[in-house]
């Protein structure tokens, strides 16, 4: 007779149960929290785009000058520039979690003051504001990322979070059009709102408080260096070719900006805990991807603003047609992301970043060719297939750039890059509005035509393919424990640049 026992339906096998655990928290970790993740990126790059649209109409509402609200964007830029370096400190000391949702807060918080701003001081502190969440909230979001993915995993979990970089400058400027056009331009504050109070819910729920045991110690004299040195250098390149502020104003605040980081090199020297470890550099896949990535942050951080002022200043659409024409780059990026771990598995960072570098000038360069009278399905067609292309250096260079770094330098390296990312980002849009300065004087003319921009473009395509000299110097299996690309650690010693040539 059986007993009491042997009635009791079997249950779930203990492995089965460890497994289905595990299962769900590697979704967490590398599907989950890089949305989550990505989700605050999204709402700081669109924000970060969407004002220029809005700012003639911000400039009627307040009574301002357009050219003077130019100041709430540097002022965001500036404060960005200045809290960057602190926020791998602060998440050391506090925990990644508690910082990343503060950072959320005092972000929506910002926003929400932005869209109630009735003047230009008012608009300026919220965008100081806006900027201290902004900085804390894009690099140590990312470094939860990267403390909670393992590297066998990096590259789908940074794929998903670069989507919203990729997205939030091409998708700016048709919503900003939008909500200017059919309703008020406060709207593009607000709706960061339910966005920041999703983030922080999401934050609280899936996020660990990763944190470092024993913190060390504020390089306060370090902090106040870079934050002053990144201010200055910042300022100018956003200033410079603008004709705004005396060409002899912006070099004396770039110098300084430069002396000041000058300055940080010696000190960080002679201490043991500086804010920024410039060590970081030695590592050779760090190096090529914050360098070689740099000169191609330049030319993409340009694109947008010579797209924007080509097909508006120069074709005559609207701000809202233009960026529905340069959200075509925003679908050719969704499109790879799809293919991005297939691809980086098959061929490996160093090739990858060479062979689709040379790809990626050549269709930059090619922009240069656009005219009034181009088909417009020919330039919709060239922004879709130039936004795959992107794309893949882009992820690709945003994740080989961590590969190599030991995880208890991870917040170090997170906060060197994401410096390094904002001055060349900026330094490109102030070399694009500088070439286009230069040129339009060179034509002696007052308006801009389309050959104006091709000096513009051709420089885009010249910086990408001096960062393509950046990746050959590379081992052929660097990264290799990232990309899963193992074929080249084999084939090296039979392959030389050369021959891959």
């Amino acid at each position: 007779m059986p007993s009491p026992a042997d009635k009791i339906p079997p249950g779930p096998a203990p492995d089965t149960l460890v497994t289905a655990d595990d299962s769900r928290a590697e979704l967490i970790a590398n599907v989950l929290i890089p949305l989550i993740v990505g989700g605050a990126l999204f709402m700081q790059t669109l924000d970060t785009t969407v004002i220029a649209t809005a700012l003639p109409a911000i400039g009627v509402s307040m009574h301002e000058d357009p050219i003077r609200l130019n100041l709430a964007i540097t002022s965001y830029l500036l404060s960005l520039a200045v809290f960057i370096p602190i926020s791998g400190w602060a998440a050391e000391r506090y925990g990644a979690r508690t910082v990343f949702r503060a950072a959320i807060f005092v972000f929506t918080l910002g926003s929400i003051l932005c869209g109630l701003s009735n003047s230009l001081p008012e608009l300026i502190a919220a965008r100081i504001l806006q900027g201290m969440g902004g900085a804390m909230m894009v690099p140590v979001g990312r470094l939860v990322v990267l403390k909670t993915v393992a590297k066998s995993n990096l590259v789908q979990a940074m794929s998903l979070l670069t989507i919203p970089a990729v997205l939030g400058p091409v998708i700016g400027p048709p919503v900003g059009g939008f909500i200017v056009t059919y309703s008020t331009w406060r709207w593009i504050f607000f709706i960061n709102v339910p966005v920041g109070v999703i983030g922080m819910v999401l934050v609280s729920l899936f996020i660990e408080n990763v944190r470092e045991t024993a913190a060390s110690p504020l390089d306060l004299r370090g902090f106040l260096l870079t934050g002053f040195g990144l201010a200055g250098l910042l300022f100018s390149f956003e200033a410079i070719g603008r004709g705004v502020i005396p060409v002899s104003i912006v070099m004396s605040v770039m110098a300084g900006g430069g002396l000041c980081l000058g300055l940080y090199v010696i000190h960080a020297r002679r201490i043991d805990y500086p804010i920024v470890d410039l060590g970081l550099i030695r590592i050779p896949t760090f190096a090529a991807s914050v360098l070689g990535g740099g000169l191609f942050r330049m030319a993409m951080g340009s694109l947008p603003f010579l797209l924007a002022m080509l097909l508006q200043l120069v074709f005559g659409l609207s701000p809202f047609v233009s960026g529905l024409f340069t959200f075509a780059s925003a679908v050719g990026a969704l499109i790879v992301k799809f293919l991005i771990v297939p691809i980086v598995r098959r061929y490996g960072f160093r090739s990858i970043l060479i062979r689709n570098g040379l790809i990626n000038a050549a269709i930059m360069a090619s922009y240069a060719l656009f005219r009034p009278s181009t088909p417009y399905e020919l330039i919709v067609f060239a922004l879709l297939v130039g936004g795959f292309f992107r794309s893949l250096q882009f992820t690709s260079l945003n994740t080989l750039v961590y590969a190599d770094v030991p995880m208890v330098s991870m917040s170090d390296a997170n906060t060197l890059a994401s410096m390094a990312q904002q001055l060349f980002l900026s330094l490109g849009v102030g070399i694009a509005a500088l070439v286009l300065h230069v040129s339009l004087r060179l034509h002696g003319e007052t308006a801009l035509s389309s050959s104006d921009f091709v000096p513009a473009f051709l420089l885009t395509g010249v910086l990408t393919l001096l960062s393509v000299v950046c990746y050959v110097p590379l081992a052929y299996h660097a990264g290799a424990e990232v990309s899963g690309n193992r074929s080249s650690t084999s084939l090296a010693p039979a392959i030389t640049p050369a021959a891959e040539g």
